[in-house]
C-alpha cells in the first residue's frame, strides 16, 4: 500500500524533458503532452554510443517522441519535407514519399528493435547522462505502436485532388504506386499509422486520452488488416466512422454488417460528424473533465520536478504507478468522475467535510474516494494536511474491507471551499498487499461509524449527451430498449449509436436519509 500527496516545494531530484528541435517536433509534443498527458510523453530520445576505443561519445536519437504507457509504446517520427514541383506528379510524390514517410518508418522501426534489445538503454539527453525515467513493459509483454507524421503534401494534394488535404489511405497501395495514398509502407516492416500536421491534430484532440488512443489505433490497424477496407477519403473520415458505430456491447468499433464485403468511406464524413447536434453537445458535456487531465499534470509535474509537499514513496516510478490509474480511465469515465466530484463540491458548506465514493462496474477498475474537508482557523496547516490524509486512508481502507474484490482504490482530497489555492492529497491503496492486520483495522474504523450510513446509486454517462441536456446524462432515455432505433434519426439501434455509455456504482454517507453527504466532524 502505498500513498502520495503534494502541494509545496520539497527538496527532490528533478527530471527536465525536451521539448522537440524544430517546430513540427514541438508541436507534436504538445499535442502529446495535451492527449497523454507529460509524465508519459517524452521528445529526443537518444542512445548511447561508443567509438572504437569504447569511448563514450553523444547519443544518437532514435524517436521524436516517445510514449510510454502501461505496457504500451508508442514510437513517433516527425518530418517536414517540402514537396517538389518538377512537372512531374508521380516522381514529385515518389521523391517526397521516400523522404517523408519511408525514412520516417525506418526511424520507428529502428527504434522499435532498440528497445526491445537494450531498454535500460534510452535517455533524454543528447550526452546519455538521464536515463528514461518511465519503467518500461519487458519485450514479450510491450505492444508497439508505429507513427509517421508527414508533413509537406497538404497544400499539393489539395490542388491536384481537393478535399481536405490529408492522404487518402487504400490498403491495397504499397509503397509511393499512387499519388496521395498511403496504404503499406514495407511488407517487411510492419504496419505504420501515418498521420499529417492536419490528420494529427484531428485524431490527437478527438481521442484525447492514452486509453482512447490506443484504443482507436489498434481498432484502426486490426480493420485495415482484415481486408474490410477497400478505401477512405482520409484519416478523419477514417475516424468519424470509427466514432460513431459501436458493437453489441457498447463500444467503439469499425462495425459493418456480416453481408458487407467491403466498405468505401467517403469525404466529408468527419465534417458531418463534427455539425451533428450530439457531437456538439458531447465537446461542451467533456469540458469539465479536463480537470481530472489538470490534476494529474499537476501531481505529475511536482514529482518531475521533486516538489511534492509530502510523499512515502519519492521514487518517480512509484508515484507513476499512481497516477496511471488516474490516467487509465476515457474521456466519458473522466466525465463522469469530475462531475461526482463536481457535484460533492457544489452540495457541502465550506465548514463541513463530505467524503463520496465511486465504485466500478468492470471487474479490475478502479474504486474512487473523493474527500472534502475544512481546513479550520486553529490547526496549523502541516497538522491539517496530516489529519486529512489520514482520514482520507482510513476511508480507502474501510472501503476495500467492504469491497473485498476491488484491488486499486484512489483516495483525493482537497479543502472544502475549493480555490485557487487549493491542496490536493492522492493516496493509493493496493489491495494486493491487503493484510490481516490491515482487514481488522478497517472492520475497527467501520464500526466505529465510517461508511455504516450508505445510500447506493448508479451514475450513467451517456458518451453523446442529449444536445438539450448538454453535460447530463440522456434522462429520458435511460429507460429505454437499446434494441430500439436511436431517437437522433441515425436509423441504428440505440445500443449501437447514441447509446454508447459508461457509469458506475456510486454512494454517498450520510447520517440521515436525504439530509445530503457525510457531515465530518
Amino acid at each position: 500500500m502505498s500513498d502520495s500527496a503534494i502541494a509545496h516545494p520539497n527538496s527532490g531530484l528533478a527530471t527536465s524533458q525536451a521539448v522537440g528541435n524544430t517546430g513540427t517536433e514541438r508541436y507534436l509534443k504538445q499535442l502529446c503532452d495535451r492527449s497523454f498527458l507529460s509524465l508519459w510523453s517524452y521528445a529526443g530520445i537518444y542512445r548511447d554510443q561508443f567509438s572504437d576505443s569504447h569511448t563514450k561519445r553523444n547519443g544518437k536519437e532514435i524517436c521524436d517522441v516517445l510514449v510510454v504507457f502501461d505496457n504500451h509504446i508508442v514510437i513517433f517520427s516527425d518530418k517536414h519535407i517540402k514537396f517538389p514541383n518538377t512537372g512531374d506528379l508521380h516522381n514529385d510524390w515518389r521523391r517526397w514519399y521516400k523522404k517523408a514517410i519511408e525514412e520516417s518508418a525506418k526511424q520507428v522501426c529502428g527504434a522499435e528493435r532498440w528497445i526491445r534489445r537494450f531498454p535500460d538503454r534510452l535517455f533524454v539527453d543528447r550526452s546519455c547522462t538521464k536515463p528514461f525515467p518511465i519503467k518500461l513493459p519487458s519485450p514479450d509483454e510491450a505492444h508497439f505502436h508505429r507513427v509517421v507524421v508527414a508533413h509537406g503534401a497538404a497544400d499539393r494534394c489539395r490542388d491536384e485532388v481537393g478535399g481536405s488535404g490529408s492522404l487518402a489511405i487504400e490498403p491495397s497501395v504499397t509503397g509511393s504506386s499512387k499519388p496521395f495514398t498511403v496504404g503499406t509502407i514495407n511488407p517487411m516492416l510492419g504496419y505504420v499509422h501515418i498521420f499529417d500536421k492536419y490528420t494529427l491534430r484531428i485524431v490527437l484532440e478527438s481521442v484525447d486520452t492514452i486509453s482512447d488512443f490506443i484504443e482507436y489505433i489498434s481498432k484502426k490497424e486490426k480493420f485495415i488488416q482484415s481486408g474490410k477496407l477497400l478505401w477512405a477519403a482520409g484519416e478523419e473520415d477514417l475516424l468519424a466512422y470509427y466514432l460513431q458505430h459501436f458493437d453489441d456491447g457498447g463500444e467503439k468499433g469499425f462495425v459493418i454488417p456480416q453481408y458487407v464485403n467491403y466498405v468505401v468511406i467517403q469525404e466529408g464524413m468527419w465534417q458531418e460528424f463534427c455539425q451533428h447536434p450530439r457531437r456538439i453537445a458531447q465537446e461542451k458535456a467533456n469540458k469539465i473533465s479536463y480537470v481530472w487531465d489538470e490534476l494529474i499534470e499537476d501531481v505529475a509535474r511536482h514529482a518531475l520536478d521533486g516538489t511534492q509537499y509530502y510523499t512515502t514513496h519519492p521514487d518517480l516510478s512509484d508515484q507513476e504507478r499512481i497516477l496511471r490509474l488516474l490516467a487509465r480511465e476515457n474521456r466519458t469515465r473522466r466525465r463522469l468522475l469530475c462531475q461526482t466530484f463536481a457535484d460533492l463540491v457544489k452540495r457541502t458548506p465550506a465548514s463541513q467535510g463530505a467524503v463520496r465514493v465511486v465504485l466500478p462496474l468492470t471487474k479490475g477498475d478502479s474504486a474512487y474516494v473523493f474527500l472534502l474537508m475544512p481546513e479550520g482557523s486553529v490547526t496549523p496547516y502541516d497538522e491539517y494536511r496530516r489529519q486529512r490524509r489520514e482520514v482520507l486512508w482510513a476511508y480507502c481502507s474501510v472501503v476495500k474491507f467492504l469491497h473485498p474484490d476491488i484491488m486499486d482504490i484512489v483516495g483525493i482530497a482537497t479543502e472544502s471551499e475549493v480555490g485557487a489555492e487549493g491542496s490536493q492529497d492522492i493516496v493509493y491503496l493496493d489491495g494486493r498487499e491487503w493484510t490481516t492486520e490491515d482487514e481488522k483495522e478497517a472492520a475497527r474504523l467501520h464500526e466505529l461509524g465510517l461508511l455504516q450510513r450508505r445510500v447506493v446509486f448508479k451514475g450513467v454517462e451517456f458518451e453523446y449527451p442529449d444536445p438539450g441536456a448538454a453535460g447530463a446524462s440522456i434522462k429520458r432515455l435511460k429507460g429505454r430498449n437499446r434494441n430500439q432505433p436511436c431517437p437522433c434519426g441515425s436509423g441504428r439501434k440505440f445500443k449501437h449509436c447514441c447509446g454508447s455509455r459508461t457509469g458506475s456504482r456510486l454512494y454517498r454517507t450520510e447520517p440521515d436519509p436525504g439530509k445530503g453527504d457525510m457531515q465530518l466532524k
